[in-house]
């Protein structure tokens, strides 16, 4: 049955990424009893507005992953265009497959069952050093953005700061 495929493909991941660790982030599970609920910790990248914080979410994992992405949520308060007031990851591997019914993304930049914790983690690393402002989830955020990058730099390195 799928889940119980689903709870092996999780369980290979988690054990792959805790012997070898991937750079930028750290992942486990929030309860070690179930397999589709990952606690992540974000490092800030390098030379980005993030840079010193970090920055935790959670990953859900439907039942019929790998068929279906997980949905990303950030506990942490972050400040991007990518990511809603309530800390919800909007980017394109995270969409359901199929066509996006607005035309913005290719089909090939949406999930696929090809992705891992590890490739969905370093897509968000990239994420927080590149924001997309074409499709933002925080309009606040995203406005912020294209006037001049310096007020969104302020208020992240404010956020940063503090937590």
């Amino acid at each position: 049955e799928m889940t119980g495929q689903s709870a092996l493909l999780l369980r290979k991941q988690l054990a792959d990424l805790n012997k070898n660790p991937v750079e930028g982030f750290s992942a486990g599970l929030v309860d070690d009893n179930d397999i589709f609920q990952w606690e992540v910790v974000v490092i800030g990248p390098q030379d980005t507005l993030f840079e010193g914080g970090f920055f935790k979410a959670t990953l859900t994992f439907p039942r019929d992953y790998p068929l279906r992405p997980p949905k990303m949520k950030f506990i942490t308060e972050i400040w991007h265009p990518n990511v809603a007031k309530n800390g919800d990851v909007c980017i394109s591997i995270l969409h359901e497959p199929g066509e996006d019914k607005y035309g913005y993304e290719k089909p090939e930049e949406r999930w696929l069952p090809i992705h891992t914790v590890e490739t969905i983690m370093i897509s968000v690393i990239s994420m927080l050093a590149d924001p997309n402002g074409d499709s933002p989830a925080n309009v606040d955020a995203a406005v912020s953005l294209w006037p001049g990058l310096d007020s969104f730099h302020s208020k992240d390195q404010m956020l940063t700061a503090t937590h």
